[in-house]
């Protein structure tokens, strides 16, 4: 059974100083780790949603600036395409008035010589009709 003597105020002793010594050396320690890492986790949570904060307004930045881009290079490419249509109905049309001119000038030059082939053979053919005439009479005309 228990005794009420001396020992047990020495039990108690015991255990008081044990109890602080594993305060000091194990209790104290372990819990400004646990405060100091808990310190550090919320810092690092908060910097983690600073960057996550971060990177959705970079990526809706982004993505506005590419449908912009993409709108812009759409606009450029209508002006390259309505700017090439204008080229080439110039082209067509600068080379419409060159055939055009070509053929002018070739039938003129035709109509020339028609007319230079006419002439001599209108000389020819009374040069020819009058020997022939001869030839048929008999004498000369």
């Amino acid at each position: 059974m228990l005794k009420i003597d001396y020992s047990l105020f020495i039990q108690i002793a015991n255990f008081l100083f044990l109890l602080i010594l594993l305060n000091i050396i194990l209790y104290r320690p372990i819990r400004s780790i646990l405060i100091r890492r808990k310190k550090e986790i919320s810092s690092i949570e908060e910097i983690a949603q600073d960057l996550r904060i971060k990177a959705d307004k970079y990526s809706e930045d982004f993505e506005e600036n590419l449908s912009d881009i993409k709108k812009k290079g759409l606009k450029e490419k209508g002006d390259f395409k309505n700017q090439g249509m204008e080229e080439e109905r110039e082209m067509l049309k600068h080379t419409r008035s060159s055939v055009e001119e070509k053929t002018h000038k070739t039938r003129i030059e035709i109509k020339d010589k028609v007319s230079q082939v006419r002439q001599s053979l209108k000389t020819e053919l009374e040069t020819f009709s009058q020997e022939l005439a001869e030839k048929i009479l008999g004498r000369d005309i």
